[in-house]
């Protein structure tokens, strides 16, 4: 059959190529004679697997030696707690800027752990329908904390905030990953679920600079020690092979289309067909979050009535159109146009919902 145009927000789309690669490599890769999923990740296959994909990652962003690399496990939301564990300190406020579901969990895992927590700034007053355009430290902060894209609601950081010397600024980048350039040396630390941009699910990717993780605190259990993963080079303990080895896939392909910067020009205009569709509708679609903060990832909508919602999912999977469905949380509509998402799909959205408007409108 047909493959679908899956705009689901996670485990989400990969590239055709990626998975063409993976088929012909899945039962006898390079003629090894087995699979990736069965080679032993000791072998000196597998680290050749492990390493370019590594190098891959510090290639598209730029990094220098300054720069660790690892694949760990128990996605973002794992993160939520390593972060605070190893870098909140006692007296240094851990600082977040709440932007949504998934910066509210972070926030909750450091406080479970009886860390201080300041949140600087928050959109919750208006649903998380904007980011907000200032904040406020606490004194001597252990570090700020950012989610840069929301995939719930729908909107995104347009900027790498600038925040005062000596202040670590970590960021939760699962949602757009390597979906445009970004100033990376503005961050101490970044962290992304893979499934979402570069991978299947099962991996997290973390991006750390060494001066950084050399504050991390000591004598803390040891899978959640960012030092012993980086000292084992991501293999203290058996990782996630196949996930690792279709990233470093993922990664070849970014690289081959060009980098982050033609990245970005293609989701622009991925976004831009199903937003004018919404602008022009004359609010029978009507978006969820304020224009400036738009999400190039998420894109979040409202039909007039919660049947007509249902109807235009029912009726886009009819034509093809997968994964349309709003979060449980909040409901309406919800198209995914992560990187590896074809622009036909994008306008081929566009188009559906055109055709749908003037039959429901």
């Amino acid at each position: 059959m047909e493959r679908v145009h899956n705009f689901n927000a996670g485990p989400a789309v990969l590239p055709e190529e990626v998975l063409r690669e993976a088929q012909q490599d899945l039962f006898n890769y390079k003629g090894m004679g087995l699979s990736v999923m069965e080679m032993s990740h000791r072998s000196k296959e597998y680290e050749a697997i492990i390493n370019e994909t590594r190098a891959a990652a510090k290639r598209i962003y730029n990094l220098g030696d300054d720069w660790e690399v690892l694949f760990l496990q128990g996605g973002a939301s794992l993160q939520f707690l390593m972060v605070p564990m190893s870098f909140a300190q006692e007296g240094k406020p851990a600082n977040y800027i709440n932007t949504g579901q998934w910066s509210k969990k972070a926030i909750s895992e450091a406080k479970k752990i009886g860390k201080s927590v300041h949140v600087a700034a928050t959109s919750e007053d208006r649903n998380f329908c904007y980011i907000p355009k200032s904040w406020t430290l606490s004194d001597n902060p252990s570090y700020l904390h950012i989610t840069t894209n929301n995939t719930i609601f729908g909107t995104e950081w347009k900027t790498d905030p600038d925040v005062p010397a000596g202040v670590p600024l970590i960021a939760d980048m699962s949602s757009n990953f390597m979906s445009k350039p970004i100033d990376v040396e503005k961050y101490s630390m970044i962290y992304a679920g893979a499934q979402k941009n570069v991978g299947p699910s099962g991996t997290v990717v973390v991006l750390i600079k060494k001066d950084f993780l050399a504050t991390a605190a000591s004598g803390l259990p040891t899978m959640l020690d960012y030092q012993i993963h980086a000292k084992n080079e991501s293999m203290y303990n058996t990782p996630a092979t196949f996930t690792i080895y279709m990233i470093g896939l993922v990664l070849k392909w970014i690289e081959n289309y060009g980098g982050l910067a033609k990245i970005e020009e293609n989701n622009i205009a991925k976004a831009a067909y199903i937003y004018d569709a919404i602008d022009a509708s004359n609010g029978f679609y009507k978006g969820t979050v304020d224009k400036a903060d738009r999400s190039l990832m998420n894109i979040t909508f409202r039909l007039p009535s919660e049947e007509l919602e249902a109807l235009f999912i029912s009726e886009a999977k009819k034509q093809g159109m997968i994964g349309l469905k709003g979060h449980r949380d909040v409901g309406g509509c919800r198209a995914s146009t992560y990187n590896s998402l074809p622009l036909t799909a994008a306008h081929a959205l566009a188009e559906f919902m055109k055709s749908f408007q003037q039959q429901h409108g």
